[in-house]
This record gives C-alpha cells, sequence and structure tokens, in this order.
C-alpha cells in the first residue's frame, strides 16, 4: 500500500499495516473527527482521527521508528469514541482519558488481535505498555508523535502555518536515545507558538467550546433517555446524530439545531452563558545543545512566558456568551 501524507509525503508500508488500516476499526475513525463538534459549527474545523492516526505512524516511520512502533502509532487512537473528547465532557471526566480506559476492551473485541497474529505479533505485546514506544508517547510537556502530528496537522490543514514551516520543523527533529528532541532553540519557540494556537486558541476558540458544550448537553440527556447507549460512541459521528435524530424527542433535537454554520459567540467573562476548562495542555521541548538535553523555557524568556500565559488561560477556562444561536 503507498500512502500520500499532506504532511509527510509519500510512504509504502508493510502488510501488516496496510491489513490494520483496511480493518473496521480503523477505518471507523474516517467518521470520527479530532475536535469533536467542531464541524458542526465550523466546517473547514474536519480533521478526523483516521487523519491522525495515518500521520502518528508514518512519522515515527519517518524517524526510524520500528514496525512494532508504527503499529502502536496507528491504533494509539482506535478507542476513540464518536466526537473523540465530548464523551469525557458527558461524563465531566476532567483526566480526557475515557478512549484510554475502554481502549485494552476494544482492542481485545476487534479482529485487530487476529491480524496481528497472522504476521506474527502478539497485540498484548505491542498495544499494552505505551511505556516500549518513546517516539510515540512521552510525558508532557516533551515532545511525542502524537503531540507533533496533531498540532502540525490541524495547524498546517486549517491555514495557521505552511508547508514550508511544517518542513523546516521535521528537519529539526532528530531522535537521541529513542525519543524526539529540537536541534536549536528557534525551532523550539516556532513549535510552542504553533502548540499553542492549537491547545489554546483552537481548542479553546468560543465557537469550539459552545459546540462541544451544546452537544455534550444533547449526548448526556440522551443517554439518560435511553434514546443513545456508550455501544453508540463505538460508532461514527453522524451514525448518533442520525439515531438521536430518529427519536424525534423535541428536547435533544432542539438541541441539536443549535449546532450549525452560522452561530455566533464571543469571549465574554462578565455577561457569559458557557464556563468551561479543558485539560491543561503545556509544552517545554528539549533542545539537544552541545551532547546536553536542555529545555526550551531555561533557553528562552519568550517561551517561558508562552508557558505561563497558557497555563493562565487553560486554569482559568473560557468564558462564551451566545449572540446567536
Amino acid at each position: 500500500m503507498i500512502l500520500l501524507d499532506d504532511i509527510y509525503g509519500e510512504f509504502e508500508v508493510d502488510i501488516v499495516l496496510e491489513e490494520l488500516i483496511l480493518s473496521k476499526p480503523l477505518q471507523r475513525l474516517r467518521g470520527v473527527h479530532q475536535a469533536g463538534a467542531s464541524y458542526l459549527v465550523n466546517e473547514k474545523w474536519n480533521v478526523t482521527r483516521y487523519d491522525h492516526s495515518i500521520g502518528v505512524m508514518l512519522l515515527i516511520r519517518k524517524l526510524g521508528g520500528s514496525v512494532e512502533e508504527q503499529i502502536a502509532g496507528l491504533l494509539h487512537d482506535v478507542s476513540h469514541t464518536a466526537f473523540s473528547h465530548v464523551i469525557d465532557f458527558v461524563f465531566e471526566n476532567m483526566d480526557e482519558d475515557y478512549h484510554e480506559k475502554i481502549y485494552s476492551s476494544v482492542i481485545i473485541n476487534s479482529e485487530i488481535p487476529t491480524i496481528l497474529s497472522k504476521y506474527g505479533y502478539n497485540y498484548k505485546d505491542i498495544l499494552f505498555d505505551d511505556s516500549k514506544w518513546a517516539l510515540l508517547e512521552q510525558p508532557a510537556p516533551e515532545l511525542c508523535a502524537d503531540r507533533v502530528d496533531y498540532t502540525l496537522r490541524d495547524m498546517y490543514t486549517y491555514g495557521h502555518i505552511s508547508f514550508e514551516e511544517v518542513q523546516s520543523f521535521l528537519r529539526n527533529l532528530i531522535v537521541f536515545e529513542g525519543k524526539m528532541y529540537l536541534q536549536n532553540i528557534e525551532i523550539a519557540e516556532w513549535f510552542v507558538t504553533t502548540y499553542y494556537k492549537e491547545v489554546i486558541d483552537l481548542f479553546m476558540d468560543p465557537l469550539n467550546i459552545y459546540g462541544n458544550d451544546i452537544l455534550a448537553k444533547t449526548l448526556k440527556i440522551s443517554l439518560e433517555k435511553k434514546i443513545i447507549d456508550l455501544d453508540d460512541f463505538l460508532s461514527e459521528d453522524e451514525d448518533v446524530i442520525y439515531k438521536i435524530k430518529s427519536s424525534k424527542n423535541k428536547e435533544v433535537i432542539d438541541l441539536l439545531k443549535q449546532l450549525h454554520q452560522h452561530v455566533q459567540v464571543k469571549e465574554d467573562r462578565k455577561q457569559y452563558d458557557i464556563h468551561r476548562k479543558n485539560k491543561v495542555r503545556l509544552i517545554d521541548p528539549s533542545i539537544f545543545n552541545h551532547k546536553e538535553l536542555v529545555r526550551a523555557s531555561i533557553l528562552s524568556e519568550k517561551v517561558r512566558n508562552m508557558g505561563r500565559i497558557a497555563n493562565e488561560k487553560a486554569t482559568r477556562g473560557m468564558y462564551v456568551k451566545i449572540i446567536s444561536n
């Protein structure tokens, strides 16, 4: 199978990866949007979990990661439910890790173990211990393939960074003792700036906050009224919406009608209709500097200030006033 990615270019992938990509669990992610309700209120916010999963796999490959780590990268988000993290808002789960809690169950109850076994791989060895895969996952505030891909992918797709900037960043990524680092403080400052455009400016955009809040209320009521159940979340976004609409329940349908492309909202800390906090996400990548690893914040006042401001904004949350819905 030849894959052509907007960011990483063209790659031929191993047969085991091809079969996993074509499997039902991976194909389902084509219908699961990365940012939850965002596509319902802004059609341009349309990156999917499938796009991101392929991207993480290819970034790991580009950096020399093994086939096993590529498999782990490809499958790392396979348990994300419809609308991604909105289910965490439904259950008021501040850690935003519902998909991690159900990960093993989703894997075991799928064809993934059979596919891996066919090619001589044990799914437990590859998928149930992220600590093996230092390119794929690292504790914040360091870089990892997951954080890097969703940041580059969203910001490039939505027009906030250029293709040339993305390629410059990738050229400045290095791997040392199995982990990814940057080569200079300038590229670190660029990535930190870009990351906060993602997790603060986009994730906390008043329109995004509004969309996810209204959708979370819709889903919560739909669960309470038994219009949908938890199994429905392991389908695609539009499948869940169709089931809610088919119920003909006026309360939930009226809520769904508030999710459209012409909603107008703004930030207003005094007269607000919605206040929501997202998980605090901070970044402070290490620089490989003269054979030593040094945190960007030690070398750059700009990085320190960006981190402080981002922490303040995330901790405060977003106050949203609805102008028109």
